[in-house]
């Protein structure tokens, strides 16, 4: 299979999708030719992304789902309305997330229990929700494949979001896992973890340091789909993977402040 064709006339659902990493993501697999669904808590946003998409001759005017994934009940709706609207789904793309800041230095929880928990819910449960939910669909496609952005914050947490970091930790232990069942259960479907770096988003809005252009970012996760890859290391996590393998101590130094 050539790199277009891993992508081109496929169905397509990139949660997280309306702005950030997520939107140029979607952007850029329909510019290759993907139908793209994005998937968006807020209506009015999801609606006028979804609009704005590229579309390809005699492609679909741009689709998708209204869905809170941060809420349990909405997860499971999301993935029922999946299998009746777009049962020919190929790819999935977990990437929507959020991140709950707490101060540098404290005990307890901050009185952020319930945004913790959403985070959970939203950055870990849900992809995890939809990558099984939906796998009897990817299981039909000849080649499918399921897409979890991860964070380098994963290999060297940061004290002001232990939750997020956490969370990411675990989308990548699920992923390699995932991609064990996969290989003795449905081949045909590759799980790749796309290892995300600091990034210009809503979420990094208000911090200081030398920031990805989201655009880029999304740039090397497609080009890292289109060569195969099961891992991608975006921007320069390259360099954090090799710091974390030889040296770990100073890897965590480095993030532990960011």
């Amino acid at each position: 299979m050539n790199s277009a064709e891993r992508v081109a006339g496929k169905v397509v659902l990139v949660t997280g999708g309306t702005a950030g990493i997520g939107l140029e993501i979607a952007r850029r697999l329909a510019e290759l030719g993907a139908r793209v669904v994005i998937l968006g808590r807020d209506a009015a946003r999801t609606e006028a992304a979804a609009a704005n998409l590229p579309r390809s001759a005699g492609s679909l005017p741009g689709e998708y789902l209204v869905a809170d994934l941060s809420q349990p009940a909405a997860q499971a709706r999301a993935i029922a309305e999946i299998e009746q609207r777009w049962p020919d789904l190929a790819i999935l793309v977990n990437n929507a997330g959020m991140q709950v800041n707490m101060a540098s230095v404290g005990i307890g929880d901050d009185g952020c229990m319930a945004a913790l928990r959403s985070e959970v819910e939203l950055n870990l449960m849900a992809p995890i929700a939809l990558s099984l939910g939906l796998m009897p669909l990817l299981a039909r496609q000849p080649a499918a494949a399921i897409v979890n952005i991860s964070s380098g914050l994963a290999l060297a947490p940061k004290r002001s979001a232990p939750v997020y970091c956490a969370t990411k930790a675990g989308l990548r232990v699920f992923s390699t896992a995932l991609r064990y069942r996969c290989a003795d259960a449905a081949p045909n479907i590759r799980v790749i973890d796309a290892v995300m770096a600091y990034v210009d988003t809503a979420l990094t809005r208000g911090r200081g340091g030398v920031k990805m252009a989201a655009a880029d970012a999304a740039a090397e996760v497609v080009a890292g789909m289109l060569r195969g890859s099961t891992e991608i290391w975006v921007g320069k996590t390259r360099l954090l993977r090799w710091v974390h393998r030889l040296w770990p101590n100073m890897a965590r130094n480095i993030l532990r402040n960011s």
